[in-house]
């Protein structure tokens, strides 16, 4: 007998949501089930986020540095105007009506700016921003969005990178916490940083030290973003078919926490075996070379 020669195999939120209720002896009858296990579905994505298991989601992002700004949002921000003529690279914006104020890091187009994250609230749609260095001025075409850094979970690695093509030179920078972050008494220093602190707020920030001394350095780092929400039954999961047995027994489990209180206990069991089990396989398979430090090593001549 011929074998399938497929390999799509994918399950819809509807279909998931089936296969937990079918586990914890129940049957979807009405749209709140649906409603309660999309949202179950949801919180579950938010556990793996606390686990680390979305290695997928991981992206590389490239950030362009700027004279004198220390502080990045933890994803890429534009501000989309009517023309980025006459403005220039780490000059402040203000706007007229909302106050907003942020920096330029790059021009990415001729209609759009690279810029930190807005302070003292946000632009509005038309409103005129003017550059506090060059004088210039341009009115905002659209909101700035700040999903693309909220969406980010952790950092992973980063380097500054200098020079291009065959020039092309990735310099590894080391990451600090809070505690090491704050006691730096020069923080105002300018060289090329060496060190970054991930400021994880609502809306995570990128603290560089020492602060860039000039616009040709380019941030280059790794990081783990939130797996997309499921918003309807139609949708298909941001999920490598590897986590499907994962999934689908956590999303049971979660379930019956609501509907099936005497299956918890089995489900979980199942729940955590699948997830250990995934856990495992979702890692990096690189060669480890331990080299012992020859600082603690006395030599007997």
């Amino acid at each position: 007998m011929a074998v399938s020669g497929s390999t799509d195999f994918e399950l819809d939120v509807a279909e998931y949501v089936e296969e937990a209720f079918e586990r914890c002896g129940l049957e979807v009858r009405t749209g709140w089930d649906l409603t309660s296990a999309r949202r179950s579905l949801n919180l579950l994505f938010a556990d793996w986020a606390n686990r680390g298991l979305n290695r997928w989601t991981i992206q590389q992002v490239t950030l362009p540095l700027a004279t004198g700004v220390s502080i990045y949002p933890a994803s890429e921000l534009t501000l989309a105007v009517a023309t980025v003529n006459s403005f220039q690279v780490a000059e402040t914006l203000t706007g007229a009506t909302s106050g907003a104020k942020c920096v330029i890091l790059s021009a990415l187009s001729s209609s759009e700016f690279s810029i930190s994250e807005p302070t003292n609230g946000t632009f509005s749609v038309g409103e005129t921003i003017a550059g506090a260095t060059s004088g210039a001025s341009t009115t905002v075409s659209a909101v700035v969005s700040l999903s693309p850094p909220q969406s980010t979970i952790d950092i992973l690695s980063a380097v500054i990178r200098t020079g291009t093509g065959s020039g092309q030179t990735d310099i590894a920078i080391s990451r600090i916490s809070r505690d090491a972050y704050i006691n730096i008494a020069t923080k105002n220093s300018s060289s090329r940083p060496t060190q970054f602190y991930v400021d994880r707020l609502i809306t995570p920030s990128i603290k560089l030290w020492p602060t860039p001394d000039n616009n040709t350095y380019t941030l280059v780092y790794d990081k783990l973003t939130r797996i997309d929400d499921v918003d309807n039954p139609q949708n298909t999961v941001d999920v490598p078919f590897r986590f499907y047995p994962c999934l689908s027994a956590g999303l049971a489990y979660y379930i019956s926490l609501k509907r099936a209180p005497q299956r918890t206990q089995i489900l979980k069991a199942v729940y955590e075996e699948e997830f250990e089990r995934a856990a495992a396989e979702d890692r990096d398979r690189a060669s480890l070379s331990l080299t012992p430090s020859r600082d603690y090593y006395t030599f007997i001549r």
